[in-house]
């Protein structure tokens, strides 16, 4: 374990340049005093580690000097050709590139790890976008991730429930969820969120900018996803289900329909069971609910199950008769 550190250490410093015991400590999930140990045997393996005091000191390896190291495991190699997924670095203009790096990296490998890789690739397929939906339309990514790598200005045109809003953006970070492109940009001094495909023009500036200290593009997603569902989710409906319905919950609300599952009341001599389940607001839910068709009722409510009877009784009217509307 502590040659597998001891490596990483490495890697790290090659790659990020100047660290601090701290940062290197945080990376590694180890203490700070076991940083200081395993700098003290880099040095005495011959790596040429300087030490920088001062506040702005910390750790980094003597200009010019980089390892030759280039060991695998078995499944790091595999991580690393199952990771590649072709279309989202298509749509970046990467396509070319991750297939001529996969491809030197094989060369490179040992004959038994080149061999595991072209099982992964012949066995698992990673396809980013959700059952059921077309991709969505990115004639702007590429500019968009040119300025996130350049760290550019863009000036852009972009359509909104609410209308279209021209704005200047400074772009941190790309996030491909679900099939959909996003861009996580500083707009008016705040980090917003922003779909990709729903920008009309964007014009790449000569402008650069200084990215915030410390933003952190994962942490910011993560966050930013639980409160878009905190806020999305801020109503709660009382079901009796059938089951069938049971069966359709995880199907069709993903991981609320499998918590409200989980929670769920002793089925009664029918099968039927009662479950709550986080809902949005009165003019979604309702349609959401008719999903599950005559296989749910909602009991609470009252205002959701006002709702829900008046809809039901609006398409009872409309299918009233069997007449063939064409005729």
């Amino acid at each position: 374990m502590r040659a597998d550190r001891l490596l990483a250490l490495l890697l790290l410093l090659q790659n990020r340049g100047r660290m601090t015991a701290a940062e290197l400590a945080a990376e590694l999930e180890v203490s700070v005093r076991t940083i200081y140990r395993d700098i003290e045997a880099l040095g005495a393996s011959g790596v040429p580690v300087r030490t920088e005091r001062g506040p702005d000191g910390g750790y980094r390896l003597m200009d010019g000097y980089r390892t030759r190291l280039t060991g695998l495991t078995g499944a790091e190699a595999d991580a690393l050709f199952l990771a590649g997924a072709p279309g989202p670095a298509r749509d970046l203009g990467l396509g070319a590139v991750l297939a001529t790096a996969q491809l030197k990296v094989q060369a490179a490998l040992p004959d038994e790890l080149a061999e595991r890789t072209r099982r992964i690739q012949d066995r698992f397929h990673l396809d980013a976008p959700a059952w059921f939906r077309d991709a969505d339309p990115v004639a702007h990514l590429a500019p968009v991730a040119r300025a996130v790598w350049e760290q550019r200005v863009v000036r852009t045109h972009y359509r909104r429930w609410r209308g279209e809003v021209h704005r200047e953006l400074r772009p941190l970070g790309i996030v491909l969820k679900g099939g959909i492109w996003y861009v996580v940009a500083l707009a008016d001094e705040a980090v917003r969120t922003y779909r990709i495909a729903r920008f009309q023009a964007v014009e790449l500036t000569d402008e650069a900018f200084v990215r915030p200290a410390g933003f952190d593009l994962a942490a910011y997603w993560a966050d930013s996803s639980r409160r878009l569902a905190a806020a999305l989710h801020q109503d709660t409906v009382h079901l009796r289900i059938s089951p069938q319905a049971r069966r359709l919950l995880p199907m069709l609300y993903g991981a609320v329909g499998r918590r409200a599952l989980e929670g769920a009341a002793k089925p009664d001599a029918d099968g039927w069971t009662e479950v709550t389940m986080p809902v949005e607001g009165p003019a979604v839910a309702v349609g959401d609910l008719l999903r599950l068709g005559a296989e749910a009722e909602v009991l609470g409510p009252p205002a959701l199950r006002r709702a829900m009877a008046e809809t039901v009784a609006v398409l009872a009217g409309r299918y009233a008769t069997a007449d063939d509307p064409s005729e």
